[in-house]
């Protein structure tokens, strides 16, 4: 039998009250007080705010459409009902947009960093991440994180102009950590927001511990969690990876639509008029559980599933090393400058130094991080066609 949980009659009524007053308890980042890196000439208007304008100009970016053909958890299978990562964002945003709406806050400013908050994930999901993390790391010293590139594909390939709060909620979206309660970290600047970039590529552990700086920030990164949780079972399942029955009886619900509706009915009777967004500890525990669950069955499961790492590596290795021997030697037929600084180059942004003149390492993780799965996969068959390498797609009619 369906188990969705329901908000508490106090505050149901607390709400309603509320609504006919028009008194509110809290209310969401004030669209007055936004931070661009640069002034902007006109500013905005009175149906367009500054974060409408952030959610059109990410939904403008080039990167953005390539959302749907990355991969999720499981990479290699043709079938359109697996999870990419076009639908995950669709699904943290309107997660974190009921939520938004339920406690006052900004639904622009959550939109804007749901929808942004994956664009620099590269392609064959967490393997594809941890293997460009690698790389880069042993060529610079310096770590790949999805999060961070996030960022500086909106803010640096593509200079957008975004608001400081956009962006700080996309760097400290990282739901990779779950805590019971999310306390907005005060930001003052671009100044502070740049170095705790920097310190967060040369220190992972540093990354593990940064925090939104507004509750907007705080809802999309707990959404992130809600959106994941569940569908990445289904998934599993659709995989062929696991059974139904291999999972545990789960209090936060048996099915997706049960864990999403009982986890936001939570966080909204936990943070209702808070300055801190919340769950209680029979939920918060839950979501570990299922959490550690999903970790155990699924993620660390899901690359020998498909035998990724093992055939994606080597790939990687290939793909990086040639196109940054292909930036040292100026070889300008390199789909590195064909397909990539040509297109950049082509915009018209305002940079401070062009785009050519970044460190050629950076250059090749910006170039590979943006590629879907079937990109690179072309790619590698085009720059190395005499290789062994191959990966091998799961049909619609494989057993």
């Amino acid at each position: 039998m369906p188990n969705y949980e329901k908000l508490s009659e106090n505050l149901i009524n607390k709400i309603e009250e509320e609504k006919q007053t028009g008194s509110y308890p809290l209310v969401g980042f004030d669209n007055a007080s936004i931070v661009r890196r640069m002034a902007e000439k006109g500013g905005t208007n009175v149906w367009r705010n500054a974060f409408m304008e952030d959610i059109d100009r990410i939904m403008r970016c080039p990167f953005f459409s390539r959302y749907a053909d990355k991969t999720q958890v499981y990479s290699l299978f043709k079938n359109d009902d697996m999870t990419r990562r076009s639908l995950h964002v669709q699904f943290v945003s309107r997660i974190a947009r009921t939520i938004g709406s339920a406690l006052h806050l900004n639904l622009d400013l959550i939109e804007a960093i749901a929808l942004g908050h994956d664009i620099g994930h590269p392609a064959f999901a967490h393997t594809g991440e941890s293997l460009l993390d690698k790389l880069y790391f042993e060529h610079t010293g310096r770590h790949f994180l999805h999060n961070i590139h996030s960022v500086r594909v909106l803010d640096k390939i593509h200079p957008y102009n975004l608001t400081l709060q956009t962006l700080d909620g996309i760097a400290c979206h990282n739901g990779e950590l779950e805590l019971l309660e999310y306390h907005p970290a005060p930001l003052q600047d671009f100044a502070q927001f740049d170095k705790m970039m920097e310190s967060c590529a040369l220190d992972k552990k540093y990354a593990d511990k940064i925090m939104p700086s507004t509750l907007e920030g705080a809802v999309v990164r707990i959404s992130d969690i809600i959106a994941y949780l569940g569908k990445d079972r289904e998934d599993a399942i659709l995989a062929k990876a696991i059974g139904a029955e291999a999972f545990e009886k789960n209090e936060l619900g048996e099915t997706y639509a049960e864990m999403v509706n009982n986890l936001i009915v939570n966080v909204i009777e936990n943070s209702y008029g808070k300055p801190y967004i919340k769950l209680d500890l029979a939920h918060f525990q839950a979501l570990k559980k299922t959490k550690k669950e999903n970790y155990e069955k699924i993620y660390n499961r899901a690359t020998a599933h498909t035998g990724l790492n093992a055939s994606v590596q080597p790939m990687m290795e290939d793909v990086y090393g040639q196109l940054l021997d292909d930036l040292k030697q100026g070889n300008q037929t390199s789909p590195i400058y064909t397909h990539h600084l040509q297109h950049i180059s082509k915009m018209s942004f305002k940079r401070e130094t062009p785009y050519e003149k970044t460190e050629p390492n950076q250059l090749v993780v910006d170039y590979i991080a943006s590629m879907t799965d079937d990109y690179f996969i072309e790619l590698h068959g085009f720059l190395f066609r005499e290789s062994d390498h191959r990966l091998q797609y799961r049909g619609y009619f494989d057993d």
